[in-house]
């Protein structure tokens, strides 16, 4: 399942606190980023909609039907077929390629691919 930077935000605090009600997530959502009542309720709509939230009553309580971890592992494999033709090793080359990549960051990709073998 795919998701808007605009759907994330809510997904987020689902992930983070659980089950919330429509206003505590309008009202969180007020507070860090400044969207009003209706952009956050049009949002939940559209999680509903796509199955990624329940709503119940009373109170429309919003709980997350997506785990965190599914969506990330969606958004990779998305993310790994759009720019590296699915391939892992040619991902972990353009990372390795990179000239910013600290000796710590090095180290830790090399441990990385050791706790692996």
């Amino acid at each position: 399942m795919k998701f808007y930077d605009s759907e994330l935000k809510v997904m987020d605090l689902l992930w983070k606190k659980g089950e919330l009600s429509a206003k505590q997530i309008a009202d969180a959502l007020n507070q860090s980023i400044g969207w009003n009542k209706n952009t956050s309720y049009t949002v939940i709509k559209k999680l509903v909609d796509k199955g990624a939230v329940r709503r119940t009553d009373p109170g429309f309580l919003c709980t997350a039907l997506i785990g965190q971890e599914s969506a990330r592992q969606s958004a990779l494999t998305e993310f790994l077929d759009k720019f590296y033709q699915g391939s892992v090793g040619l991902l972990f080359a353009s990372l390795l390629a990179q000239e910013n990549l600290s000796p710590e960051e090095t180290a830790q990709l090399r441990s990385m691919i050791e706790d692996k073998k």
